[in-house]
């Protein structure tokens, strides 16, 4: 297996096109052990970017994935968190405020045992924030040396159009990041955002590439006791014939490819030059093994026009008065 690595739009960042979340595992369902176990063999295989979140597990998840990334490097390491979602009861310990970024990128560092994050997101856009006070924090925070780059997570295209062209007339650091989700059944970003931070020269990390697990063909006969189709409320929306009955389509065309249809997913979003990399999720260095070695598989036109046949989702534009002419 030969990892691959991209630029994050038009920095001078390089990530591995299959990289490493902890979401909804690590501090979580997976414990310190089995943490360990996924990060080393992600690395080993040459995975870079780490990607974490205060909310993940509490806090856990930061703490967890920082004892691993100890025995490592750290400049050969790409790790992020990520800013929003409430971490307590406290009123202000929420949102995209000046008082709960900063106060929540210290505790991110301190759980984390780090110095320093590659990358910040603001985990959602913040309606109660003006966006200048959220610019000018993320701004700071660049120029303290706290954080490399800041970027941005599942925020409207119009709403990161903003906040680039805001952060040029203040002359801050723009956002250089955009973190939406992105897979085969879920294509919106298609639309305008993809177009809006290919032209900024945003990347795209894209998290859920595999729709919580739909996309593996583990639920195609059914949802398993315990599995997480029977705890996750993000993937209820995706837990239908319809869309079981593509995955057993696109079986075939990766069977045809000699890969599995995991690796058919993550290979159809490498396929876009504007995406950066596809965040995995994984509870088992057979997760890690599988999962990167879709960094070697490249499409060809007939494999992709099949996909597209199957999939029959492709976005249309937005319903806009055109002329008649």
């Amino acid at each position: 297996m030969i990892m691959k690595y991209r630029r994050m739009g038009r920095t001078g960042l390089k990530i591995s096109d299959i990289s490493l979340g902890a979401w909804l595992t690590y501090g979580g369902t997976v414990e310190q052990q089995g943490t360990k176990k996924c990060v080393t063999k992600a690395i080993e295989l040459g995975v870079n970017f780490i990607d974490i979140a205060d909310v993940y597990a509490g806090g856990k998840a930061e703490e967890v994935v920082g004892k691993v990334i100890t025995d490592y490097d750290r400049k050969d390491l790409v790790i992020s968190s990520k800013v929003f979602w409430p971490m307590s009861d406290g009123i202000n310990d929420r949102g995209l405020s000046r008082k709960h970024i900063m106060e929540s990128i210290d505790r991110s560092l301190d759980r984390i045992g780090a110095d320093y994050l590659d990358i910040y997101f603001a985990h959602r856009f913040d309606p109660y924030t003006d966006l200048e006070e959220t610019l000018r924090t993320m701004s700071d925070l660049v120029d303290q040396g706290l954080v490399h780059y800041w970027g941005t997570s599942v925020w409207p295209a119009v709403q990161l159009e903003r906040a680039v062209w805001m952060a040029k007339d203040l002359g801050l650091h723009p956002p250089r990041v955009e973190q939406p989700r992105y897979n085969m059944l879920d294509r919106f970003i298609e639309l305008d955002v993809m177009e809006t931070c290919s032209r900024n020269g945003i990347g795209i990390v894209c998290w859920s590439p595999l729709a919580q697990g739909v996309l593996t063909g583990k639920y195609n006969d059914g949802i398993p006791e315990g599995s997480r189709a029977t705890t996750s409320k993000f993937i209820q929306h995706d837990l239908t014939e319809e869309n079981f009955a593509k995955v057993r389509k696109l079986q075939e065309v990766a069977s045809n490819q000699d890969i599995t249809v995991s690796q058919l997913a993550l290979a159809w979003i490498l396929r876009k030059e504007e995406m950066t990399c596809a965040i995995t999720g994984a509870t088992s260095e057979a997760h890690v093994i599988s999962n990167v070695a879709a960094s070697d598989v490249t499409l060809n036109t007939e494999a992709l026009e099949e996909v597209e046949l199957i999939l029959g989702n492709k976005p249309e534009t937005h319903p806009v008065y055109r002329p008649p002419w």
